[in-house]
């Protein structure tokens, strides 16, 4: 509640970036749109600096370049790094920040599409992936390069993108706001009128679904599907699509970077989610067969 201002107006800004669009909410009179909007973009801009796979020149483009050596990473990079290694090893590598070379390989990174490859081409590019096969000095910031890895960060930046510009406006005395980049969601404070700032859970195209709306207060949520940009997900444990049905999945969690990576990582291990029991995900698992809610969703829903 702390600066809720019920006659503060909610204002609506929006750009684009990291190949996809942004959009906030904001409730508060005495931040002038012009500005925030200045430092939206300009907190955007050092974010695709440092975690763009599409930017040659970003930090995690000179660190794929970089051949057998430990590289100090920049503050953003870093974060994100250890987040995605974190989920990599809690979900048994259904999550792994590591596949940049599978997913060029496939025709979805910046070289673009390419014919579907073969056995032999795929083997040697999990040869050269895998987040196991990096070393990470948390205390430093410092990530060995083995050669020939990628790292690929789709899958995590959007949502933490999300979270670090709701942490900006914060900075800025912004408390009431609701942020949108790449449709990962990040809510923080209430509306002026004192309701909760309300998302509808995103539904795949077809046989219409139960709405689902949450109260994104202090939250985050995310959403990963092939619905949109068609089938673009790969098993980094086999280097092939996944063949499980999953039409998409949304995560609802405390942060945006966190609902990001696990929806990723349960659209992957879907229907085996048993390394993911311990991290009590909130999602609803859309399959071609019908929905699935976890019971820690089920039991937000409930309360």
């Amino acid at each position: 509640m702390a600066g809720h201002d019920p006659a503060a107006p909610i204002i609506t800004l929006a750009g684009e970036t990291m190949g996809t669009t942004w959009r906030v909410l904001y409730a508060a009179r005495h931040a002038s749109p012009d500005q925030v909007q200045v430092a939206i973009k300009a907190r955007l801009a050092e974010l695709v600096v440092a975690l763009s796979h599409w930017e040659p020149d970003s930090a995690l483009c000179r660190f794929n370049r970089t051949a057998g050596a430990w590289v100090t990473l920049p503050r953003d990079l870093a974060r994100v790094v250890d987040a995605g290694l974190h989920l990599a090893r809690a979900s048994g590598g259904a999550f792994d920040p590591a596949i940049g070379a599978l997913v060029d390989l496939w025709g979805f990174g910046p070289p673009g599409p390419i014919p579907a490859p073969d056995e032999a081409a795929i083997e040697a590019a999990r040869a050269v992936s895998g987040w196991r096969r990096l070393d990470w000095d948390r205390e430093s910031r410092r990530l060995r390069q083995p050669g020939g890895l990628q790292l690929d960060l789709s899958g995590i930046a959007k949502g933490y993108a999300a979270d670090e510009l709701a942490d900006l406006l914060g900075r800025m005395g912004i408390g009431h706001c609701l942020v949108e980049v790449g449709g990962e969601l990040a809510g923080r404070g209430i509306r002026p009128d004192g309701e909760p700032w309300w998302v509808d859970l995103e539904a795949p195209p077809g046989p219409a679904l139960p709405p689902l709306r949450i109260a994104l207060h202090q939250m985050g949520v995310a959403t990963s599907g092939d619905y949109v940009r068609g089938a673009h997900s790969i098993d980094p444990r086999t280097g092939h699509a996944p063949d499980n049905g999953v039409v998409s999945v949304s995560v609802v969690a405390k942060s945006a970077m966190a609902a990001d990576a696990l929806a990723t990582a349960i659209a992957i291990a879907w229907p085996d989610l048993s390394a993911l029991e311990p991290l009590r995900p909130a999602a609803r698992i859309v399959t071609r067969a019908g929905e699935v809610l976890t019971a820690p969703l089920q039991t937000m829903l409930d309360d």
